[in-house]
């Protein structure tokens, strides 16, 4: 038996009400279209579910069984239809971030505050990684989106929206405020710190050395942005930061270094699942950062 749902659900409203009158009130239909839906419906199943009386209408024995299982079904539906408008209006939730540590630290935070004080009750997961590792994650459905450097390289299943460049640069403490130097190669006979590979900061340097058929012996490799920021800050040797996230400190305690060639520039941006619909949070987020362009 294939019944009509919106039967079910006049059925239910009389049921509750007792009167078809408060009934089509409810339901904003008028009473002859009630009337003939509770017909159809008891037609259906070949019974009927009221009695009429001189008060509205009361449930026959097997209406009164029926509406003890229409009942559960309409709290569902209630309810379902509540907790979808509450994700909506972000009055509950949760949005799952991955991003790497570098991104998260020196770019992520003034949009997260935006996100969570616009949306206190949304609960936010932040998960730092490299980036290939985000884009395995945001595959299986791990995280509502990522932002990070976006690879060189297209990614079929991967969507990527550009939201800001960034521009990494020589660095040096005190000892090397002054120095600059005439060509790259003259720079490399120095000591230089920077990030392990597969960060896309280290990946992208690479590549240029490998266009300028050079070759890096660096002094010191490390993971962290933040411990070459400080290494380089205690003169450990010049190291290739990205000027956005260290625009504080130069020309105070870091100084940028210049050479006959610049670092290609980077693109950040944040990537969804191509084909997927983005969350309720993911979407508002996504117009935060879009806000900030």
């Amino acid at each position: 038996m294939n019944v009509n749902f919106e039967l079910f659900k006049v059925f239910y409203e009389v049921a509750v009400e007792k009167s078809i009158s408060k009934g089509a009130e409810k339901l904003m239909i008028t009473q002859p279209a009630v009337t003939q839906s509770i017909k159809t419906l008891e037609d259906e199943l070949g019974g009927k579910l009221f009695t009429r009386t001189p008060k509205g209408v009361i449930l026959t024995n097997e209406g009164e069984e029926l509406f003890n299982y229409i009942k559960e079904g309409m709290n569902y539906f209630i309810n379902g239809t509540n907790k979808f408008t509450s994700l909506k209006n972000l009055e509950e939730g949760v949005i799952n971030i991955g991003s790497t540590t570098t991104i998260s630290e020196y770019y992520l935070m003034p949009y997260l505050k935006k996100f969570h004080d616009s949306y206190p009750n949304i609960n936010i997961n932040i998960v730092n990684d490299l980036t290939e590792n985000l884009i395995k994650s945001l595959r299986n459905g791990s995280f509502d989106i990522i932002i990070t450097a976006i690879p060189k390289q297209d990614i079929k299943d991967i969507d990527y929206k550009i939201i800001s460049e960034l521009n990494d640069i020589f660095v040096g403490g005190t000892k090397y405020k002054n120095n600059n130097y005439k060509n790259i190669k003259e720079l490399l006979g120095e000591d230089i710190i920077i990030q392990k590979s597969p960060s896309i900061t280290r990946t992208n340097f690479d590549n240029l050395l490998k266009v300028n058929k050079l070759e890096l012996n660096p002094k010191i490799e490390v993971v962290s942005h933040g411990l070459l920021t400080k290494l380089a800050e205690n003169n450990f040797g010049i190291a290739i930061l990205t000027k956005e996230f260290i625009k504080e400190k130069l020309n105070k305690t870091l100084y940028e270094i210049k050479t006959d060639i610049e670092i290609p520039k980077r693109r950040l941006g944040y990537a969804i699942k191509k084909g997927s619909v983005p969350t309720f949070t993911a979407t508002k987020f996504i117009n935060i950062l879009k806000e900030n362009l």
